[in-house]
């Protein structure tokens, strides 16, 4: 009997494959910059790094992802295993005062990348294991507790790197997941005050008692925050990046100043043109309408994984669904929103366009788990609310 072929999502390919083609053409004209000995270095490594991600992503796509629900725990510890070698082993590597990376000779991994997949997949089989009903504020304490649990230690990991834009990326997809899942409202409303407070004091401490806010905020932390919110008063330090960026960003105009042809990234005056600020190359480069194009296209792939979201009948398929989400959608508005200078400058790529070997590769992981979920939905003809397991 010849077994039946799985359908493949070309919708989700053709969006991904757009992005990364977008991102090469970035990451050619933003690092010529750093290699002017062989301004194709970048662009080699990423195309190479893509190849491997899309092997990758196969697999994790062909696997039937809810034969993982009994497996979560094992990556989750792994990802704890692997934060903990980047202090505590000889293959920790440190860069521009951050220290996030393990050197396997080849290549460098960053394990709060995979960490962050790791949680999802984690939490998800928490949230699906308590089931779709509406639960009771009572019967919510001990999940919430476990699900603050699993989340506080990489989270404490990361911020000691540190690395406070992943921290924060972990926090908003995690509150996601609860917010989306049967936890009870109350409970949900619980962690919001919680949040808003401790907001409020850090504010408090701030006006009022400087040097313990110093204590719980780093320097380039606080150096960074005091950019975004005054940009103007630290044009020439901590909001440096942010102004040149929005300097090239505005002389891009309507159609941009062409390929390669940016001033603000071609002379370097914005750093980490390749990585970080490559939403800076493609406005100046490519224009509000090359900018907008690419917003389009993120914004029709996270509508289409909320469409596989939906058509899931497995509650641990939605959970992942809504985890990816997540993280993407926080990815993408931090990244997009520090350029503008409507967020404070942290070190998150954008998704499939930055260069970068571990995030590429853990995006295209994401993509794969959501793909595995779309291809083994099934539909039913009668099907409700019931179908979902």
């Amino acid at each position: 009997m010849q077994q039946k072929k799985l359908p493949i999502d070309y919708t989700m390919l053709f969006l991904i494959g757009c992005l990364v083609i977008f991102g090469l053409f970035a990451i050619y004209s933003g690092s010529g910059q750093y290699a002017s000995h062989d301004p194709t270095t970048y662009i080699k490594r990423q195309i190479m790094f893509f190849g491997i991600s899309l092997i990758v992503m196969a697999v994790i796509a062909y696997f039937d992802f809810e034969l993982l629900e009994r497996w979560t725990l094992v990556f989750y510890i792994l990802g704890i295993i692997m934060l903990l070698m980047v202090p505590f082993s000889p293959l920790g590597v440190g860069r521009n005062g951050a220290e996030r990376w393990i050197n396997l000779k080849y290549i460098e991994l960053q394990p709060s990348e995979f960490m962050k997949i790791f949680l999802v997949l984690h939490i998800s089989t928490i949230l699906a294991k308590a089931g779709k009903y509406r639960l009771s504020f009572r019967e919510s304490i001990p999940i919430t507790l476990k699900i603050g649990a699993y989340t506080a230690i990489p989270l404490f990991l990361i911020l000691k790197q540190p690395d406070l834009g992943t921290a924060l990326m972990i926090i908003f997809t995690v509150f996601a997941l609860i917010f989306t899942s049967s936890i009870s409202l109350k409970m949900v409303m619980t962690l919001i005050t919680m949040g808003l407070t401790g907001i409020g004091t850090l504010v408090y401490l701030y006006f009022n008692h400087f040097e313990i806010f110093t204590k719980i905020i780093a320097d380039h932390q606080l150096a960074r925050i005091l950019g975004w919110l005054d940009p103007t008063a630290h044009s020439s330090g901590y909001s440096y990046q942010t102004q040149q960026a929005l300097l090239g960003i505005g002389a891009g105009q309507l159609t941009g100043s062409g390929f390669t042809q940016g001033f603000q990234v071609q002379s370097g005056r914005v750093p980490e043109a390749q990585t970080d600020f490559i939403f800076a190359v493609i406005g100046e480069e490519f224009g509000f309408i090359g900018t907008s194009l690419l917003v389009i296209l993120f914004f029709l792939l996270i509508y289409r994984i909320i469409t596989i979201a939906f058509h899931a009948n497995s509650l641990f398929g939605v959970y992942i669904c809504i985890g990816i989400i997540g993280l993407f959608a926080f990815q993408i508005f931090q990244n997009i929103g520090m350029t503008l200078g409507l967020m404070p400058v942290t070190g998150l790529a954008l998704p499939f366009v930055s260069y970068g070997g571990s995030s590429l590769l853990t995006n295209m992981m994401a993509i794969g788990l959501v793909t595995s979920v779309h291809l083994r939905t099934k539909e039913y003809m009668f099907s409700n609310d019931e179908t979902i397991r």
